[in-house]
């Protein structure tokens, strides 16, 4: 059989409990000992017992009474409690929070920007999902991501970042294809595909122009990490498309070379995602503010 009263009845008469008085536990919610009185008396109707001995000066619980406190008072306890946990998260910086993030991304320059975080803040712990492919942001219950591209996940929240900029490099040993102009021309000799990226987009740097290469047929290597496809330009496999800043430091020691260098890659921000931006833990908005301000202009 349904109740004819409420869990907030019930609330009541165990602050009623807990003070001894109508007048201390009507301070604690707000509202006239007169009002609290009534509600209380409306559980005992409903309940068809006695709960409390009421005098001029004091309460006193009755035998059912005593019952039922020891029954609902743990109930209430542990809703206090979890009340409590609930808003030292807004409070406190403390406590897990589940990133996903990119593989390169993290490599070149998450990392230890995380690792630096954490020793700011010893009570935030981390658990990192690390992919190229889009993950389920929902089944994984992830707090924070970060995406390289035009983010699409309705209902969340896109900061840029940092930017991404690639272009077309091969193997300093591979002279037969340092000769290559023009974006089009990579047709003709086989390719080294970093996933997601699966289209080549490219922009001229003194006429505007631009053009697009999708990469099929003369693909010799596919591979979602951008190290391993790195390591197989410069061994020779074929022709990539990798981001500036990844390839720079092997360009400058000799390793890579740029082909059609009038063409590069556009400037792709990658963003920061976050559900909501009001009522946000402590531990989370903490992050954002950090990685906004530690993030470099490019990597």
């Amino acid at each position: 059989m349904k109740p004819n009263y409420s869990l907030d009845d019930m609330r009541l008469f165990w602050l009623v409990a807990q003070a001894g008085s109508f007048r201390q536990a009507a301070e604690q919610v707000g509202i006239p000992p007169s009002t609290l009185s009534r509600r209380i008396n409306a559980l005992e109707q409903a309940l068809g017992l006695r709960l409390l001995h009421r005098d001029a000066h004091r309460i006193n619980l009755t035998g059912t009474g005593q019952q039922y406190l020891q029954r609902c008072g743990p109930l209430f306890s542990e809703l206090n409690d979890i009340s409590g946990d609930l808003q030292a998260e807004k409070h406190e910086p403390a406590g897990l929070l589940r990133i996903a993030v990119p593989v390169n991304t993290t490599y070149r320059w998450l990392a230890g920007a995380l690792n630096q975080f954490q020793l700011r803040y010893p009570k935030i712990d981390l658990d990192i999902r690390m992919s190229n492919w889009v993950i389920d942001v929902g089944e994984h219950a992830i707090d924070l991501a970060i995406r390289v591209g035009e983010p699409a996940l309705q209902g969340w929240i896109a900061r840029p970042l940092t930017n991404v900029q690639s272009l077309l490099c091969a193997g300093n040993q591979a002279t037969q294809w340092h000769h290559i102009q023009h974006p089009s021309e990579l047709i003709n000799y086989p390719l080294v595909v970093s996933s997601p990226i699966n289209v080549w987009r490219f922009e001229h740097q003194q006429r505007r122009e631009s053009f697009d290469f999708r990469p099929q047929g003369n693909v010799r290597l596919f591979v979602d990490d951008m190290n391993i496809a790195m390591q197989a330009v410069e061994a020779g496999v074929g022709i990539g498309y990798l981001p500036r800043r990844v390839v720079q430091e092997h360009m400058q020691q000799g390793r890579l070379v740029a082909l059609a260098t009038d063409w590069l890659g556009p400037l792709r921000k990658t963003y920061l995602l976050y559900r909501d931006r009001d009522n946000q833990p402590l531990r989370l908005r903490l992050l954002i503010e950090y990685l906004l301000q530690a993030a470099p202009a490019e990597y």
